[in-house]
């Protein structure tokens, strides 16, 4: 590889190797560049089999970010993965209040996560319509009570959360959700895999998406 190789050379390539190595898959022409964004930045192809995505996820998600619905994270990580340009040109405020000491200090006085309470925070903002979560099942959870038990409706929900205890569950609840609620947008995936950074990866491919259409 040459050290000279400029950055949209280097992608470029990158996404040729993916391409590649995937082969004949069965993405349509707009999820393909959310599944493959995630694989360049996770380098896991294991994605490529794992993602699901709801209904016209991907335009309803392209159509919420044009709008300049609030962007609400789970984790900083998350937050500070975000394309900052992409957001400005479309006026996206985008948030995470884990690190909120009220939001610490009400979690602490209920005995639940921040997640919980950030995310009760997050959603109580109408301004606030995509939801991204990428580390935390409790906080994946408690967006899905919000939505059965007190009418909040996301405009689109990335659910990515990793680990070992609940994260495949909390997934397997958004999909039921999805089911259940037809008209709020998700993506997410299968299995204990995921992440800050993959879920920030999703949403930074559909402000590519938003940008180009």
């Amino acid at each position: 590889m040459s050290v000279h190789l400029r950055p949209e050379e280097i992608e470029a390539e990158s996404f040729r190797i993916i391409d590649a190595e995937v082969g004949v898959h069965s993405w349509s022409p707009l999820q393909w560049p959310v599944v493959r964004r995630v694989i360049h930045t996770s380098a896991d192809f294991d994605y490529a089999r794992t993602m699901v995505f709801s209904a016209e996820a991907v335009i309803r998600g392209i159509e919420t970010l044009r709008k300049g619905r609030g962007i609400v994270t789970d984790t900083t990580m998350a937050l500070a993965g975000l394309a900052k340009p992409r957001l400005e040109r479309f006026g996206i405020a985008a948030s995470c209040f884990v690190a909120d000491p009220r939001v610490a200090r009400t979690a602490k006085e209920q005995g639940v996560t921040r997640s919980i309470i950030a995310m009760r925070k997050g959603a109580a903002d109408p301004g606030n319509g995509v939801f991204v979560i990428g580390n935390a099942p409790t906080a994946l959870f408690e967006l899905i009570r919000l939505i059965r038990e007190e009418g909040v409706r996301p405009e689109l929900i990335v659910g990515l959360p990793v680990g070992f205890v609940g994260a495949a569950e909390s997934k397997e609840a958004l999909l039921a959700l999805a089911e259940e609620f037809p008209g709020i947008p998700v993506i997410t995936n299968r299995g204990r895999k995921g992440g800050s950074n993959v879920a920030a990866a999703v949403v930074n491919a559909l402000l590519i998406l938003a940008e180009s259409r």
